[in-house]
């Protein structure tokens, strides 16, 4: 089973769920701008990609700065807290496959958790080439 923590109106996700779905996978999408986070999914999420609260703050176009989150001594609960009470605050998307979890910033980084890569040519909705007609990664 692949999940994806996607938002519909960011094109890195939705690059993220072409990609998966051109693999021939059909993920479960979780809309997490709708449905939210709880404190333990988002643990485990950042535990399962090795990330830190700090490391997964979406930085801009978020409410970061407004909120005060930017600056470096704000505490890892804090972040959290934040991040539940405002999910647009986690960056995006966040791909669960049996390889791993990721942050797929950029886009391709979800290849690496992929059994095998879609067929090719493969572009993203600005047209860039990431699988050439012959498979290869770009």
């Amino acid at each position: 089973m692949i999940v994806i923590h996607h938002n519909p109106d960011c094109g890195t996700s939705r690059n993220v769920l072409a990609f998966l779905r051109a693999s021939g996978a059909e993920p479960v999408v979780i809309e997490y701008l709708k449905e939210g986070w709880t404190r333990p999914q988002l643990l485990a999420l950042f535990a399962a990609a090795g990330l830190t609260p700090r490391e997964a703050l979406r930085e801009t176009k978020s409410p970061a700065r407004e909120i005060g989150l930017l600056e470096k001594d704000v505490p890892e609960d804090a972040l959290i807290n934040a991040m539940l009470a405002h999910p647009v605050l986690v960056n995006r998307p966040i791909v669960c496959t049996a390889k791993g979890t990721r942050l797929c910033r950029p886009s391709e980084v979800v290849f690496d958790l992929l059994d095998r890569l879609p067929a090719g040519p493969l572009f993203k909705e600005d047209g860039q080439m990431v699988i050439d007609e012959n498979g290869n990664r770009i």
